[in-house]
């Protein structure tokens, strides 16, 4: 099947895996931060990835919906299963096999990775810990088109409308933030004496950031369902893309100056507030780059479209990499070790891609090549990244 590639969405995934770099090189390697504010913030990477996840996987199931189309639950679950699985379950089973070797600290159960649920009262620094954002985005895989069915079913059963969507997101938006504003009350302050709980209980968390989905939601909403308002969005790429530059300053100081506020503990607003600030402005960059005009699509960044390609497998390889090549060279330069690290990671993730992920998505796309089985194919705008 081929397959139509978005410059700007495979920018922002590049930007996407390149900030969790730079901030799992300084937690994990270096113990500093490398490449300055980069490496401090850089933990808003995997906020983009949910952001763009959101939108992706919306786009499709919401343009078979507008289209008419019956959605195939079993065809949905196999075309995620075959595109995420394979290459997790490979890189786990390393894991397993050489827990001290690829990562330090045990792992924890194989049960919890095998079901996705890893991230629950998950303690940081065990091995494969990263896998983390991955338990959330499959249990996003996992729920979401349950809802849009069941959606569609009161629509037709009580005549709902479309205010109803934006009702349920800002309805779900409240819960991320009223939940997480209820555990920095127990996790939040150094005072408490709990703040040593706040990753198992806050940042790992579904509850706490499954609401980072939305903004991309919303954007295949407006996409699918709203073309009036979409045309002015495609319109406005440029004008999106200087306000998501503005959003994602005065968040990224937030981020930067208190999320973590030394002798306080985390910052109750960016706690609370925060992770969804982030994640709406990363949507404005989203957006932007879905419009003809923006910088975002028409820049063609080289190295971005294959650091877009293999980032799935970047982000589950690079930090296994970076331990192995740390313990084993401790005295290399500091230059060198991150050269080392990088020029390893870039060469085992491409592996990874076209050993691994590559084969099982021509087996995806001939088995299962579309949602509904009448549809027409939705692979447009690089949905075949992750």
């Amino acid at each position: 099947m081929h397959h139509i590639r978005s410059n700007g969405l495979d920018t922002l995934r590049a930007v996407a895996i390149l900030l969790v770099f730079c901030y799992h090189y300084m937690v994990f390697v270096s113990g500093e931060p490398t490449f300055g504010w980069l490496s401090t913030g850089g933990w808003v990477g995997v906020d983009l990835f949910l952001v763009l996840s959101g939108y992706l996987i919306g786009n499709q199931v919401f343009a078979a919906r507008q289209r008419g189309r019956s959605i195939s639950l079993v065809a949905f679950y196999a075309r995620r299963a075959l595109r995420t699985w394979p290459v997790f379950w490979l890189v786990l089973a390393a894991y397993f096999i050489w827990p001290q070797v690829l990562g330090g600290r045990t792992p924890p159960p194989l049960w919890t990775f095998l079901t996705f649920t890893q991230n629950y009262q998950l303690q940081p620094g065990t091995a494969f810990s990263h896998a983390w954002s991955l338990c959330i985005e499959e249990q996003f895989y996992a729920v979401f088109p349950l809802v849009v069915l069941l959606a569609w079913r009161l629509r037709d059963r009580w005549q709902v409308n479309k205010t109803w969507c934006w009702w349920l997101i800002g309805a779900l938006l409240a819960l991320g933030i009223g939940a997480r504003t209820v555990l920095w009350l127990q996790y939040g302050r150094e005072e408490g004496g709990n703040v040593a709980l706040y990753y198992p209980n806050v940042y790992y968390a579904t509850l706490c950031r499954f609401d980072e989905f939305l903004p991309g939601l919303a954007i295949a909403l407006l996409k699918n369902f709203h073309p009036t308002v979409w045309v002015r969005v495609e319109q406005n790429g440029k004008g999106l893309f200087i306000a998501g530059l503005v959003a994602l300053s005065l968040v990224g100081y937030g981020v930067i100056t208190h999320y973590y506020i030394d002798g306080y503990g985390y910052g109750f607003f960016m706690t609370a507030f925060g992770y969804s600030l982030v994640a709406w402005s990363f949507a404005l960059w989203v957006a932007s780059a879905l419009g003809p005009d923006s910088p975002l699509h028409r820049l063609r960044i080289p190295g971005a479209h294959h650091l877009a390609l293999w980032s799935y497998s970047l982000y589950l390889i690079h930090k296994p990499v970076g331990f192995v090549i740390r313990q084993q060279l401790p005295d290399l330069a500091p230059s060198l070790m991150l050269l080392a690290i990088v020029a390893v990671s870039l060469a085992l993730g491409a592996a990874l891609y076209y050993l691994v992920e590559l084969p099982f998505m021509r087996l995806r796309d001939a088995r299962f090549p579309h949602l509904s089985w009448q549809s027409v194919p939705l692979a447009a705008e690089g949905l075949s990244i992750r």
